[in-house]
Order: C-alpha cells, then sequence, then structure tokens
C-alpha cells in the first residue's frame, strides 16, 4: 500500500451536532468524503477513524475501513494528526503517503486528491495542502492592511494570487508525518482547488449553503432502480393549478416527462404516482403517462410499504421522488429519496438527489434520464430494409404473387414454432402500447365528420372528455380509390344531388384542415393519425407529421400501400378484418414485425355477436408474436370489454355525436356517454385483472386475522 486516505470524523461538533453525518446531496458528509477518497486513482485504501457507531456503519456501508477512535483522542482538543497517527498504529502499516480528508468539505474533487498525492509521490513537495486561489486584501480590525500596503494598491492582474487553506485534504510523507508530528514539514506545496469546491462548514449556515450548491456543485450520478415513484403537485407540475370560469382545473406539465416515463416502462422499470389529493387531473395524467395511480392517500408512507410488498421490490432499489413535507415519509422507506430543486428545505435535506430541473419543467424527465442512465445499453438491432414503392423487392426477398410463395410457407412456419413469449411492447410518441400496459384507446372519427372541420373539433372533445389517448380519420386520394363505375352515380347528399365522387371529395379534408386538427389535438392532449387508402395519401400524412399509420382492412391485400408505409418507418397498426391468415401472412412478410400492432376485426357492419370471434386476439399474438389489439363495429360495450380481458392492448370504436346522424358508419359508431362507459370501463378491468400472482393484500388482513380458523 502506497497511499493511505485517513478520514478523522467524531461523533461530537460543537457548531453543527453530528455534523459528519448531515446529509449534503442526500449523502452523509462522512459518505461523501470516503467516495472521494475511493474515487481517487492514487488512493489505495481508505480508513475512517471515529468514536460513533452510527458514523462507523455509514463509513462501512461507503467502503471505508473503520479504526475505533479511543476516547482520550475523541475530545474537542485533540487533533486531527492524532487521529492519524492512531489509525496508522491500529492498521499496522506504513504507508508512502497518508491523506488527510476532512469531511467538513463537502465537495472534495478525486482529481484534486490524486494531484495532490502525485506531487509527494514525484518529490516535488513533502506535504501538500489544499487551498483557495485569492486575489482578497486583509486588514485587522485596527484597520492595518495584512498582506498589502494600504498606500500601494497594484492591480489584481499585477498581483500573484496567495492561497486560503479551505481544510478539504492535506496529502503528506507518512515518515515525515512520524518525525514532525504535524502536517507540515519540510517542502510545502498548495493544491489549488475551485471556489465552488472549497467551503467548509462550521455551523448551520454553511450546511444550508452546500445544501443549496450541492445540485450544481455535484456530478449527476446514475440512478440504479427497479421502480419510481413520484408525488405529483409539484414534481409533475408547478405546484400551480388553473381554474377556468366552470371551476376545471388544469396544470402545467412537461413534454419531455412523457418521454422519460416511457423509456423507464421500456425498459422494465415500474413507475406510479402518488397523491395527497383526489383529483381528475391526476388521473387525466398517469392516463396520459399509462402509469397506475394512487390518490386521496393520508399516509403516503403506509400505501407505498404496502405497494412495495405486494410488488417484491426491494427498498434500497427504488426511488421516491418528492417537494413537500408530506413526502418526508415515503422519502424514508426508498434507498433514493429524490427532491425537486424548489421543495421545501426538509425535504431538500432528507434528500440523497436533488435534481437541477423544477416540477413542471422537465424533473421527472431528468430523474428518468439519471435512471436510464444506469440500465445496460440495448443490444443493436440491425434495421431492416424498407421496400420503397414502386419498385421490385430486392432479390433476397421472394415476391408474394402466388399464395404458395415460399417466402409465405417459410413465414407460415415460422409463425407456427415462435416461442410463447408477451411481445415487445411498441412506442406510439410518449406511449408504451403492449401486454400488461394501460390499454391504448382510439376513438375513429374516421368519415364521421362529413367534411364538416367544426364536427371533428366536437369529435375530438368526445374523444378527450372520455378520456382516449387517440382519435383516427381516414385519407383517401378520391380519383384513385373511388372505382371507375362508381365515380358517376349519382348520390343523394346533405348537399344536394352530386356524383358519388363529388361527394367523396366534398367529404375529404386536405392539407389546411389537418393542420388545424393536429393543434386542436395536441391542445387536447391526444394522438392524432388516420388510415391512408393510397399511396398519396401515405406522403399526405407523412407531410402532416403523424406518429402512427393504420393500415385498414380494406387494405391488407394492397402490397403496394403496404410498401408505402414501410417504408416510412413508423410504428404500424394493421386491420385484419376479411383477410385470411396466408392474405396476413403476406402483408406482415411486407411490413415486418418490428413496431407492429396487429387488430382482430370482423368488418360486419354493425357487428352480429356470433361473428366476433374474439379468440382470434390470441391466435394472432400466437402466429405473428406482435401485440394485438381489437377494432370493434358492434352496437354496445360487452365485445369491446370481453376482447379487453383476453388481451386487448388496444380498443379502437367508431364514434359520433349521434348515430342517427347522415352517413354510413354513424349507425355502427358509439355515442359520446358510451364512449365515455367504455373507457371507464376498459380501466376499471385493467385494474381487476392484477398480475396473476397469488397473494394476500393488505384489505384481506383484518378478514383473515377474525375468520380464519387454524387447525393443528
Amino acid at each position: 500500500m502506497r497511499v493511505l486516505a485517513v478520514v478523522p470524523a467524531r461523533g461530537g461538533s460543537a457548531g453543527v451536532p453530528l455534523k459528519n453525518l448531515a446529509t449534503v446531496g442526500g449523502v452523509p458528509l462522512v459518505a461523501r468524503a470516503v467516495r472521494a477518497c475511493l474515487r481517487a486513482e492514487l488512493i489505495d485504501q481508505v480508513v475512517v477513524s471515529t468514536d460513533h457507531a452510527g458514523i462507523a456503519e455509514t463509513a462501512r456501508q461507503a467502503g471505508a475501513l473503520v479504526v475505533e477512535r479511543p476516547e482520550e483522542l475523541s475530545g474537542a482538543t485533540a487533533s486531527s494528526e492524532s487521529a492519524v497517527l492512531h489509525a496508522l498504529d491500529a492498521l499496522g502499516e506504513e504507508p508512502e503517503v497518508v491523506v488527510l480528508v476532512q469531511c467538513t468539505s463537502a465537495f472534495i474533487d478525486p482529481a484534486d486528491l490524486s494531484a495532490a498525492v502525485r506531487r509527494v509521490l514525484d518529490g516535488e513537495a513533502d506535504s501538500v495542502v489544499s487551498g483557495l486561489p485569492t486575489h482578497e486584501f486583509l486588514w485587522t480590525a485596527a484597520g492595518r492592511g495584512v498582506n498589502h500596503d494600504p498606500a500601494v494598491r497594484p492591480r489584481r492582474q499585477d498581483r500573484e494570487p496567495q492561497f486560503r487553506e479551505n481544510g478539504a485534504f492535506y496529502a503528506m510523507r507518512a515518515s515525515g508525518l512520524r518525525e514532525h508530528g504535524h502536517r507540515f514539514f519540510g517542502t510545502v506545496a498548495v493544491q489549488s482547488v475551485p471556489t465552488r469546491h472549497a467551503i467548509e462548514i462550521d455551523d448551520p449556515e454553511d450546511l444550508e449553503l452546500v445544501r443549496a450548491l450541492a445540485p450544481f456543485v455535484d456530478q449527476p450520478e446514475p440512478i440504479d432502480v427497479d421502480a419510481v415513484i413520484t408525488d405529483f403537485d409539484g414534481v409533475h407540475t408547478d405546484d400551480r393549478a388553473y381554474v377556468d370560469s366552470e371551476g376545471r382545473e388544469m396544470v402545467l406539465v412537461s413534454r419531455s416527462d412523457g418521454m422519460g416515463v416511457s423509456l423507464l416502462r421500456r425498459a422494465g422499470v415500474k413507475v406510479l404516482v402518488m397523491s395527497t389529493e383526489h383529483n381528475p387531473v391526476v388521473a387525466a395524467r398517469a392516463r396520459k403517462l399509462g402509469v397506475p395511480v394512487l390518490q386521496g392517500l393520508a399516509d403516503k408512507r403506509t400505501v407505498l410499504r404496502d405497494w412495495l410488498a405486494i410488488e417484491g421490490l426491494d427498498p434500497a432499489r427504488v426511488a421516491y421522488v418528492g417537494n413537500d413535507v408530506n413526502d418526508l415519509g415515503p422519502m424514508a422507506e426508498v434507498g433514493w429519496p429524490v427532491a425537486v430543486p424548489d421543495a421545501h428545505p426538509k425535504v431538500r435535506a432528507a434528500a440523497r438527489v436533488v435534481l437541477t430541473r423544477v416540477g413542471g419543467s422537465g424533473a421527472v424527465r431528468e430523474l428518468c434520464d439519471r435512471v436510464m442512465a444506469a440500465r445496460p445499453a440495448p443490444a443493436p438491432v440491425a434495421p431492416a430494409t424498407p421496400l420503397v414503392p414502386g419498385t421490385p423487392a430486392p432479390a433476397t426477398v421472394p415476391t408474394l404473387d402466388s399464395p404458395a410463395s415460399p417466402a409465405v410457407r417459410s413465414l407460415g412456419a415460422a409463425v407456427q414454432d415462435r416461442p410463447r413469449t408477451a411481445p415487445a411492447p411498441v412506442a406510439i410518441g410518449d406511449v408504451l402500447v403492449g401486454d400488461g400496459l394501460p390499454v391504448y384507446v382510439i376513438g375513429e372519427i374516421g368519415i364521421n365528420h362529413n367534411g364538416d372541420l367544426n364536427l371533428a373539433r366536437r369529435l375530438i372533445d368526445v374523444a378527450a372528455d372520455a378520456g382516449c389517448q387517440a382519435v383516427k380519420f381516414q385519407k383517401r386520394t378520391p380519383s384513385i380509390c373511388v372505382p371507375e363505375e362508381q365515380k358517376g352515380q349519382i348520390r343523394q347528399t346533405p348537399w344536394g344531388e352530386m356524383t358519388y365522387l363529388e361527394y367523396k371529395e366534398r367529404t375529404e379534408f386536405g392539407v389546411d384542415e389537418y393542420r388545424q386538427i393536429a393543434k386542436y389535438c395536441d391542445e387536447r392532449g391526444l394522438h392524432w393519425f388516420a388510415s391512408p387508402w393510397d399511396v398519396p395519401s401515405v406522403e399526405f400524412l407523412e407531410e402532416m407529421g403523424v406518429l402512427v399509420h393504420k393500415v385498414a382492412s380494406a387494405g391488407v391485400a394492397d402490397h403496394e400501400l403496404l410498401r408505402a408505409l414501410a417504408a416510412t418507418g413508423k410504428p404500424i397498426i394493421l386491420s385484419t378484418g376479411m383477410s385470411t391468415l396466408p392474405e396476413i401472412d403476406r402483408a406482415v412478410e411486407i411490413l415486418g414485425t418490428s413496431d407492429l400492432i396487429m387488430m382482430h376485426a370482423t368488418s360486419t357492419y354493425p357487428l352480429p355477436p356470433e361473428e366476433a370471434n374474439l379468440r382470434t386476439i390470441t391466435t394472432l399474438k400466437d402466429r405473428y408474436g406482435v401485440p394485438v389489439g381489437y377494432s370493434g363495429h358492434e352496437r354496445g360495450l360487452q365485445i369491446s370489454l370481453a376482447a379487453v380481458t383476453l388481451g386487448a392492448v388496444c380498443v379502437e370504436r367508431h364514434i359520433t355525436l349521434d348515430r342517427t346522424m347522415w352517413g354510413s358508419d354513424h349507425a355502427a359508431s358509439l355515442e359520446p356517454s358510451g364512449l365515455e362507459h367504455l373507457v371507464r370501463d376498459i380501466r376499471i378491468i385493467e385494474q381487476a385483472l392484477g398480475d396473476g400472482v397469488k397473494r394476500v393484500f393488505p384489505g384481506e388482513e383484518a378478514p383473515k386475522a377474525r375468520l380464519r380458523r387454524v387447525t393443528a
């Protein structure tokens, strides 16, 4: 052992009681000193000399050896050198260099420690002290200049800096320390440290100062946890509420938080929102994030403890982020208590990590990024080669002109042998769609807007108010999609008599309408997309920047359309109505299974129960290994709800203001109250399904104790 670091840490302290256990950035000062030494490249071993059991345990947990400090060396008048010499004797080893490191400096740079040690090892100095460079003029109380002549005041740039000893660390030859009995001997040098690292903690004001600086000075470390629990007000929001004239609350949140939460869920990190209040705003935001929420909690600590037990989580591997005193209880239960920077002072003091971003401005995203930094990087996946519309398939990809093509036969064989594992979820914007995640509910406006932008807005409101995550439209180029024999046919419409082609063009939205739709959906917190019925419509929707594309059941066999969609690289939702398995096989070979969601559907309007065939959801999931949802055209809610119990990861239903309105799809659509009940019941079913692990829930404990008979 060439270099030993000794950290003296008495239990007594006049200025700040038990100062060495006081936390800065959620870490006790003694642990911060030990960590700095362990990270210093040239330090071989770290010892903490203490007379206090709590300090000793904290030091061990931080990775240091502990030397029990005798009472005669633990008083207020005992020198730090005496603790270092005692530690050397207790170890029975004589290092070449010994470093005295003080807990009173919260911000010690390991690089500075190694630089000081290097100067001793290289013979540049016998003793090195940490110091802050300064050009300050010093005065005595009597008004005399200490380091300057008051009559001659040279400019700062004309003066050499002097150094103020800051007490952070001292590196010295161990033999010289033994010979002289103090830390300054032989050639003494100063290791310069930056101003932000040079604060000594002597009184409570110093402690508050370094706690306030910690978020800006500390290097962010990865947060290695299996679950993240957050308070809502002040963490997801800026702790303010906006109330409109009708008494409805709105809050400010950060869009970046949504992507951060999505990344956590995709990485398998559990996420939970806890709130003392019961507020529909909290539920709506949690639903958008796709995470569970517990509201109206009088005792968050007890509820958190029960949730951790039910989920089988190690509290030491859980992060909880809060902002006010009611978060202190749950923060004490976990290994990673986290606070936002504007949290109550008691919360900041209790935090292991203080974030740099405030609530509503990316605090949750910052936490998510630090959690993801501790996760292993995903294995690289070879990108699929998209097929460009209008070009032949590559030579390595068999063409699909015949149902008996080798490609179709090999795909059929492959899907039959696919392992029965849960399909990987698909990210649509900031929402993950897949098994075990909240059902993605799509309100299909389709063509029920009847070409009226105001009606489209009202239907968007219906979807948002019901709790949907998305609305879907249909996009056509009528001159391509309308069959030649139908173009000139005369139709009676709400706008008078016109040809069928004129009618389809009259009801089709263009760029201006879809820009307004996109803006309004964004304001209402909804995704929007459409089913393109032809290649120009794919190009149109790409220009509009949709997050995902939907293949209508009518497009399953349109290979040119499928190739255009595959070339976008966007997630695809594939409806399978009016399709055979070989037809779906051919579609899947073009689209691939990465970022593909299938929708079981029966294209009968309205759908009779005997044609629903819901067990096909399982068939499709097993055959293709992708998430599978349900696109329903039935009257009522029962079939859609049954699809959820069978594992549908998303549900799509046509929506209308009134089923008696003019148009082909209104009769098989849900009215506003029906859609609201559908979403409500889906969320109830999600909660009721649970995770399949048999356990005794907290609510059963009292009845069990009262009713269970135990016999020998």
